[in-house]
């Protein structure tokens, strides 16, 4: 949904004026299981990207908080725990998610299947297809991640001082900095489903030919087609997208972490 609703020169039959009424024509139009068209690939790469991320971010939480507030809770380690992390998550995600999700999710996408699309981006457009929007990811998901790293640990702070196992805290501590870091970044998102989906009738309308590359150039053509509102489209989806996303990843991982401490300290003598 997302991904159709920041399409900046959207097919007549694919315009939505909002969440609720995009699910329903996709599903009647093209399918029920359309708007899940694409979650295979992002499953594929979920785990390992996850695994680097947390785990790096624990490590390098851990390390900086020592260095800039010893035996207390850092903001500043935090946000730069969670930007360092982002670096090796999404160098597993953008090709995966970002361009091959996306390429599939578009309205009346040529491609038919994931291995389909992965072969004919790399024979059309070559490797560096993959990450042409590596850069714009980061610059984008580096500031998110600060954002969501901050706040969920702020939340925390309130909803539970004490840091205990609290699965209610965790998952609307998750949500809240998901939804935050969502809203903030939406016009880095914007640009970023540009340059991955490289939009023709977009792209045609400004007589731009060849492939759009750059987050400047990207800026530049979502404002010269939709000004200062282009760069919102979509909002509302990326933030009911993220908010049980991050809900559910915050959970999930306070969840092992608990059961994983607990079970380390109880083989201790």
């Amino acid at each position: 949904l997302q991904t159709r609703m920041q399409s900046l020169q959207p097919d007549p039959k694919a315009q939505y004026r909002s969440v609720y009424e995009a699910l329903k024509k996709m599903v009647l139009t093209e399918g029920f299981w359309r708007p899940l068209r694409g979650i295979n690939v992002t499953m594929l790469g979920a785990g390992p990207a996850h695994a680097l991320y947390f785990a790096c971010y624990e490590k390098m939480k851990k390390s900086l908080s020592d260095v800039f507030q010893p035996g207390g809770n850092s903001h500043l380690a935090n946000g730069i725990a969670g930007s360092v992390a982002t670096l090796l998550h999404d160098a597993v995600m953008n090709p995966a998610e970002a361009v091959v999700k996306q390429r599939l999710q578009m309205f009346n996408s040529p491609y038919t299947s994931v291995l389909g699309c992965v072969r004919t981006v790399q024979r059309t457009e070559g490797f560096g297809a993959f990450y042409r929007s590596y850069t714009t990811q980061l610059t984008m998901n580096v500031p998110f991640q600060a954002i969501h790293f901050i706040t969920y640990e702020l939340m925390q702070e309130h909803l539970n001082p004490h840091r205990q196992y609290n699965p209610r805290s965790h998952i609307v501590a998750g949500a809240v900095a998901g939804a935050v870091a969502a809203a903030a970044t939406t016009p880095l998102d914007v640009c970023k489903t540009l340059l991955n989906t490289q939009e023709n009738t977009a792209l045609s309308s400004l007589k731009i030919r060849g492939h759009l590359s750059g987050m400047a150039n990207a800026f530049s053509t979502v404002y010269q087609l939709g000004g200062v509102p282009g760069f919102f489209k979509g909002v509302q989806a990326r933030v009911i997208y993220q908010m049980p996303s991050t809900a559910i990843a915050w959970s999930v991982y306070e969840f092992f972490k608990y059961f994983l401490t607990k079970h380390a300290l109880e083989k201790k003598p």
